[in-house]
């Protein structure tokens, strides 16, 4: 069956994204409300009960802010690791903690390798999902640049969905102070619409089916620009198909090996 991959929205005001093999479903970061969560699960066709488990990428509210009462809620595993956790204020019983490039093993056809990325003082970590059958999807954001060993597991992945954060002639020009342009664009910041391009270029194999770019900036960036700008870099090296996740989700599913993303029509 593979991996699904629905991202119920993205962006600086929330994040989520329902990986499931099928029989264990596992929610990447819970940054919105827990109403307005369980609103887009539903709306994605899954019972907010059937989370087995969350984790948490890093502790910033637009990935973390929800978690703990959903875990509760729901009776969901919460796992993050030790830095992150330390930051949510978790104490002992709370959480299942994992360690950098640990695996977490959810069950027989699901895990996940965490992959530490650089991002504004926060412990945060990349993630690929594995069904031990040859299929890998990745959820990459919130990184100012792509270390090597990321783009190493990367270029064994199906899947991707990666940040294309911002534009970098709409961020320069626009009206941010400069002391935040120069944190956004810096190696703890987040990856532009040509950096994610470069870091696609670099992470490409045959295998590569499915690309959704996401955590674009509502300020400083489109939806057709980083489209573009992506394509521009990967060019002909990549024949799959391309989506954007926007912050009102969520609008469509893939699953790994599948060209085309199954639509997600809101009842």
């Amino acid at each position: 069956m593979g991996i699904g991959i629905t991202h119920l929205g993205s962006g600086s005001r929330g994040n989520a994204t329902l990986i499931s093999s099928g029989d264990y479903n596992v929610l990447v970061d819970c940054g919105f409300s827990l109403r307005q969560t369980e609103k887009r699960l539903r709306i994605a066709g899954f019972d907010p009960e059937s989370i087995d488990s969350i984790v948490v990428t890093h502790h910033h509210k637009d990935h973390s802010g929800s978690a703990l009462n959903a875990s509760k809620k729901w009776s969901s595993v919460l796992h993050c690791n030790g830095g992150t956790a330390s930051r949510m204020g978790l104490v002992e019983g709370e959480f299942a903690e994992f360690g950098s490039l640990e695996r977490i093993q959810f069950s027989s056809n699901l895990s996940m390798l965490a992959i530490p990325v650089p991002h504004d003082d926060a412990d945060n970590v990349a993630l690929v999902a594995s069904d031990g059958k040859g299929d890998r999807a990745a959820i990459v954001t919130d990184l100012g640049e792509a270390p090597d060993d990321l783009v190493k597991h990367l270029s064994s992945c199906n899947h991707i969905s990666i940040e294309a954060n911002y534009d970098h002639e709409r961020l320069m020009s626009g009206p941010y102070p400069d002391s935040l342009k120069r944190r956004i664009s810096g190696r703890g910041g987040h990856l532009s619409n040509s950096q994610a391009g470069e870091v696609l270029l670099r992470s490409m194999n045959k295998d590569l089916r499915s690309i959704v770019l996401c955590h674009l900036s509502e300020s400083n960036n489109a939806p057709h620009l980083a489209e573009s700008e992506v394509l521009l870099a990967i060019g002909d090296e990549f024949e799959g198909n391309i989506s954007i996740s926007k912050q009102l989700g969520p609008e469509f599913s893939y699953w790994t090996g599948q060209a085309e993303p199954s639509k997600i029509l809101a009842s």
